[in-house]
């Protein structure tokens, strides 16, 4: 919906609300608020609203701090599941006092981003995301374990999959917020869930993957359980994805589809693909953006490690859905839901783009299971695995032009810096396993 800054007042007296959250996302991906009474809410619809940017990561440094808040009136919403004194939310842009937008706020590196697309005479990029979690039983204190509340597998239903009803409530509540749902089922992996929702516009869809986890983390506390989006929680069992279905629209027409081609792709598509394809390895430290990730692209967990492509084979990276027409779609599997949406969709496009720019060529399909080739055959094949650790993936971002390029000075500084600490502290620590294996047998 679109709302004018009279429709929010108004509504916001008849809702009975009583705060108004500002909320925007920080380099790592975690969602950051500001919240403000009702009674600066014409404060903030006026952009007025200041905030301390040294406070947040990735942001400034502290003699620089002041930064403003820049409401997006289109997502106004009234969280549902607060009765008396309700609370409802606003997603801003970040900008500078000078009234420049932020160079390091994520939600408008996306921007940015589209804006070279729309240059090229792309009006829209359409995103349907596919994040999954888990669900985790809490101790008595509330606190999350690692214990499971089932041991559904993938499509079961009560009385295997016990998270059905704090599911059927999630999907009730994003409904009820505006999401128009899809479809929702318990995943592979025992305690493991997936709710699909309907693909929108990419800034659109990255504040609903933000919205979303928000939603899906809060309806779980209130089921006693604990929803965590990290990519691997468990060894030996399937981790977390966020596949990112995508396509580019020229007004009304998807330019992914081309009829009189054998696979119904046009050659902006596979120009696309190829330019996702080449740029892989540099995106994997945005798109899997943890030590954890790594530990979920690893064969045999129906997670694609490989760089490769495929219309009818799960196993590559790129999978193209059997739809055609509006319908066209490039599906990147790799994702997973601890990314940066707003950085992870920059990425992507931008790459695609690059392929799209240069006529990249697609390579041939893998229509085979990589899963089940020898490391010779991939090498055959030209198939390049994707990074094996952070370390690594870190490593080939620095060197990427295009993919630095996309995130702008700022934000791939202060990301990598962050990301360096994490690894070496992850390189450092001492962990269970190493104990398990080394201490009596040294």
């Amino acid at each position: 919906m679109s709302y004018t800054k009279e429709d929010i007042i108004r509504i916001a007296k008849e809702e009975n609300v009583r705060f108004i959250r500002l909320q925007f996302t920080d380099l790592l991906g975690t969602i950051k608020n500001v919240e403000i009474p009702v009674s600066q809410l014409q404060k903030a619809l006026d952009n007025k609203m200041m905030f301390d940017g040294s406070s947040i990561e990735g942001y400034v440094r502290i003699e620089e701090s002041d930064m403003y808040l820049y409401p997006d009136l289109d997502t106004w919403v009234v969280f549902p599941w607060v009765a008396e004194n309700r609370v409802a939310r606003l997603i801003c842009d970040v900008y500078m006092p000078d009234g420049t937008p932020f160079a390091g706020d994520p939600r408008g590196i996306l921007k940015r981003v589209l804006k070279e697309a729309e240059e090229m005479g792309y009006t829209s990029m359409n995103v349907g995301p596919e994040p999954e979690f888990f669900l985790f039983r809490t101790d008595a204190n509330g606190n999350p374990t690692t214990e499971l509340n089932d041991q559904g597998g993938y499509f079961d239903l009560a009385p295997m999959d016990l998270g059905e009803n704090c599911r059927r409530e999630i999907v009730l509540t994003l409904e009820e917020m505006g999401f128009e749902v899809e479809a929702s089922h318990h995943e592979v992996a025992p305690g493991q869930h997936e709710i699909d929702f309907k693909y929108e516009e990419a800034v659109k869809a990255a504040d609903e993957i933000q919205t979303f986890k928000l939603v899906v983390k809060t309806i779980a506390r209130q089921h006693g359980l604990h929803a965590t989006f990290m990519p691997k929680p468990l060894f030996g069992m399937n981790g977390s994805g966020m596949h990112c279905h995508q396509s580019l629209f020229k007004g009304n027409v998807n330019t992914f589809y081309d009829e009189s081609d054998e696979l119904g792709l046009s050659k902006e598509a596979r120009h696309y693909m190829a330019g996702i394809l080449k740029h892989a390895r540099a995106m994997a430290a945005i798109t899997n953006p943890t030590v954890n990730s790594y530990k979920r692209l690893v064969p045999g967990y129906e997670a694609p490690c490989y760089v490769a492509w495929s219309a009818s084979n799960r196993s590559p990276m790129i999978r193209i859905p059997a739809s055609r027409g509006l319908s066209t779609r490039v599906e990147v599997r790799n994702p997973d839901p601890a990314a940066n949406p707003y950085l992870a969709l920059a990425v992507m496009l931008k790459a695609g783009l690059d392929g799209i720019k240069r006529e990249l060529a697609l390579p041939a399909p893998i229509d085979r299971n990589i899963y089940i080739m020898s490391e010779e055959e991939r090498i055959e094949e030209g198939i390049p695995s994707l990074p094996a650790d952070l370390k690594e993936a870190l490593h080939e971002l620095i060197r990427s032009e295009v993919v630095t390029d996309a995130l702008g000075e700022h934000a791939l500084a202060h990301f990598y810096e962050l990301k360096e600490i994490e690894w070496d502290m992850y390189r450092t620590q001492v962990h269970q396993w190493e104990r398990d294996q080394y201490l009596t047998l040294y």
